[in-house]
């Protein structure tokens, strides 16, 4: 607790040493990113001429490629991989475009998570994890699916729902009620413009016309590109290329995101005695990663300072990280190997306020059994 109140008096200064976004950094990692890309959907068309075997290759070097794209489009939602706010827009829906994701509608909603980290109440992360108690109320069929459900193979299907149906689902599906809802209005009141029958639709997939008209955009954008590569690669090879390699990343990025806060004895309060400060360093994990690995995640890894600050580029965060480490005793970190076992704690102990793995309450209940 010693560190967490010194970081307190510290967090001003760290934010302000370290919030240092520069465009031509920025540019950098876009170039270095978005350009190997084309290059990669470029090889998979030879490849397939070649060898599978080697189409397979391709695709999993595009994976690494599209953790990379959802991540820096993730930093511009936060408005930190450039200066200006235009360039984080630009790039934010190229970006977005790229990985299937309406940035500005996903931003919004991620927003959310970093004003309530740690608070479980209020959010309760990728895999809605529920109370021990809740989770002690189901039956034994439904406790079994509720970690089937949750299961590491179900990544890339996870992946696919996330990236590829979903955002195309939702668009659809509101779009439609929408225009249910303006024939209605229409045929009951002729006399009402279109634009106030429009003000008075409620859906739960977008909250404002910005937001509406960004997804729109993206989904015609990103329909129109397959219509494209399908054309120049053939619908086969790019179908298979594309949903592969988008169902795998997404699936990898869910499991990072995951493992980022969920992890054993992670701290989980209810709204009473939350504490953001305290969340960036308890409940948030420090993914100890090659450095190979941590260009690929956008150095996603440093975890606990992202949340320190998330106005902190990724090209800073490992600089803050060395210079501050004194502060970040209490960081849980986590290496590969130890990410499936981190991934089983799925249940959120609400009197100890820590998330804690089926294991663990099981054993927890037979000693109270025993006692």
């Amino acid at each position: 607790m010693q560190n967490i109140t010194t970081l307190k008096a510290l967090k001003r200064a760290i934010i302000d040493r370290h919030v240092r976004p520069d465009n031509i950094t920025g540019l950098m990692s876009v170039t270095t990113t978005l350009v190997p890309l084309a290059v990669l959907w470029y090889a998979a068309f030879l490849s397939a001429e070649v060898s599978y075997w080697l189409t397979a290759s391709v695709i999993c070097v595009m994976c690494l490629f599209l953790i990379r794209v959802f991540v820096l489009m993730h930093e511009c939602g936060h408005g930190s991989l450039f200066r200006g706010a235009r360039l984080n827009k630009t790039f934010g829906f190229v970006f977005g475009v790229v990985s299937g994701m309406p940035q500005y509608v996903w931003s919004k909603h991620h927003l959310h998570h970093h004003s309530t980290n740690g608070n479980w109440s209020k959010y309760r992360g990728p895999l809605n994890i529920v109370p021990v108690d809740e989770y002690a109320a189901m039956t034994a069929p439904q406790q079994s699916r509720y970690r089937r459900s949750r299961s590491i193979w179900l990544a890339p299907f996870a992946g696919f729902v996330y990236l590829i149906l979903n955002p195309r689902v939702t668009w659809l599906r509101g779009s439609v009620q929408l225009f249910g809802h303006i024939v209605r209005g229409k045929i009951a009141q002729p006399g009402v413009s279109i634009k106030a029958h429009v003000l008075t639709f409620k859906t739960p997939y977008w909250s404002s016309s910005p937001e509406y008209w960004h997804m729109f955009w993206n989904n015609v954008a990103l329909l129109s590109i397959w219509a494209l590569m399908a054309w120049l690669v053939g619908p086969v090879l790019f179908s298979v290329c594309y949903v592969v390699s988008v169902s795998l990343a997404g699936g990898a990025g869910i499991l990072l995101f995951t493992v980022q806060h969920n992890f054993e004895h992670s701290y989980a309060s209810p709204d009473d005695g939350w504490d953001f400060d305290r969340a960036a360093i308890e409940g948030t994990s420090f993914l100890v990663l090659p450095r190979w690995l941590n260009w690929f995640t956008a150095n996603i890894g440093y975890h606990h300072i992202h949340h320190l600050s998330a106005r902190i580029p990724h090209y800073c965060l490992v600089a803050c990280h060395a210079e501050y480490q004194h502060l970040f005793g209490e960081v849980t970190r986590l290496r590969l190997s130890q990410v499936p076992a981190a991934l089983k704690c799925v249940l959120w102990d609400t009197q100890s306020r820590r998330i804690v793995s089926v294991a663990e309450y099981l054993q927890r209940s037979a000693l109270r059994v025993a006692a």
